[in-house]
C-alpha cells in the first residue's frame, strides 16, 4: 500500500478490496490521475482508493508523471521519551527538509533537524517510513518523498526555532502533549507517529 496526500487528502494505492475508510474506489488503469487530483484539491473527494492488480508497476507509472523531490526528517526522542515537534503554519509538525547535492539521505535528516530546531547530539536509531505528498511549484505538481528516521538526542540546551523557515516554536512533548499535537497536524505526520508506535511492538 502507498499513500499520497493532496491537500491532506489521501490517494491510497491498494491491492485489497477491504477498505477501512469510507472512500470511493477507483480502478487505477481506468483513472485519469489529473482529474482525480483536481477533485481532491477542490474538496469534492475526502480521499480515494486506487485499486491495482499490479501495485509496484502502477506505483512506478504514477511516480514518473511528476518531478520527484527528496526530503528527510526525524521523529526525535530525548532521554525522557519526549518527542520533538516544530510549530509552523498553525500546525504542529516534525522537522524535515530537502536533500542537498552530495548528501546521503541520513545526513540530510540530521542536518535538517539540527537547523530547524537548534538541537544537537543527534543519532539515528532506525528508518521508520517514507511519506508522499503532492504540491505545486512553478505551476506544476511535484511529488515529495520524505524519508523518516527515528532519532535520539541527549541535548538539554535551549531549542531554537528556524524563524526564516516559518517555524515559531520548537519543543519536546510528553505523551499527553503529543496526543494533543497530533490533533492539529498533517495526516502524513500521524503516519510517521504510528510507524514509530508500531516499531515498539
Amino acid at each position: 500500500m502507498y499513500k499520497v496526500f493532496v491537500n491532506d487528502k489521501p490517494i491510497i494505492f491498494t491491492t485489497s478490496i477491504k477498505n477501512e475508510e469510507d472512500y470511493p474506489v477507483y480502478i487505477y488503469k481506468n483513472t485519469i490521475i489529473d482529474e482525480l487530483i483536481y477533485k481532491l484539491k477542490l474538496g469534492k473527494l475526502k480521499g480515494v482508493y486506487l485499486f491495482s492488480n499490479n501495485l509496484e508497476n502502477h506505483w512506478q507509472s504514477f511516480r514518473i508523471n511528476f518531478k520527484m523531490i527528496t526530503a528527510a526528517g526525524g521523529l526525535v526522542l530525548n532521554d525522557k521519551n519526549g518527542i520533538l515537534f516544530i510549530y509552523r503554519g498553525n500546525k504542529w509538525d516534525l522537522p524535515k527538509g530537502r536533500i542537498e547535492k552530495g548528501e546521503k539521505i541520513e545526513e540530510t535528516a540530521i542536518r535538517e533537524v539540527e537547523e530547524e530546531c537548534g538541537v544537537k547530539k543527534l543519532s539515528i536509531t532506525k528508518k521508520l517510513i517514507n511519506t508522499y505528498h503532492l504540491f505545486v511549484q512553478k505551476g506544476e505538481h511535484r511529488l515529495k518523498e520524505t524519508h523518516w528516521y527515528l532519532m535520539h538526542s541527549e541535548y538539554n540546551g535551549k531549542l531554537v526555532p528556524q524563524l526564516e523557515e516559518g517555524i515559531t516554536n520548537v519543543e519536546f512533548k510528553d505523551k499527553e502533549s503529543t496526543r494533543k499535537a497530533l490533533e492539529n497536524t498533517y495526516l502524513n505526520i500521524r503516519l510517521v507517529y504510528n510507524s514509530y508506535i508500531s516499531s515498539l511492538d
